[in-house]
């Protein structure tokens, strides 16, 4: 059922099968700070680790080496606390807004994201963070 909000915008009831997965059954879910907008990381998720993700709040992906459910933070600390759950145009990408406490890397910095191209040459953008600053 179609619906639409106080500012007019269309509202409709939300099966996480009518997304576009790829051969191996799995989406790409970019993460996104919720206060700077940082791209913080991206990994892959399937149709049950969506529904968790949705029914629990903590940010769920799907392991592809493990092939397992992987929740951002059981392990380390390092949480994604689901903040908005967005959808592209085509059905086949997500994004999850997010509180992240502590590093999104596994390498110990902010962002997966650490490395530019420039002038034919890798920067390092992010050092890790020191083990006092991390969660």
């Amino acid at each position: 059922m179609h619906r639409h909000d106080a500012k007019g915008f269309l509202k409709m009831s939300f099966d996480p099968a009518s997304l576009s997965y790829n051969a191996a059954g799995l989406i790409p879910a970019i993460a996104q700070d919720e206060t700077s907008g940082e791209i913080l990381m991206m990994a892959w998720m399937n149709q049950d680790a969506v529904r968790q993700t949705l029914d629990s709040g903590r940010v769920t992906y799907w392991s592809r080496s493990r092939q397992a459910f992987w929740v951002k933070g059981e392990s380390s600390g390092n949480t994604q606390t689901l903040v908005d759950f967005r959808i592209d145009c085509d059905r086949d990408c997500l994004l999850v807004v997010v509180r992240q406490i502590g590093p999104a890397c596994h390498t110990n910095r902010r962002s997966c994201f650490y490395t530019a191209v420039r002038d034919t040459q890798e920067v390092e953008l992010l050092k890790p963070e020191s083990a006092s600053n991390s969660h």
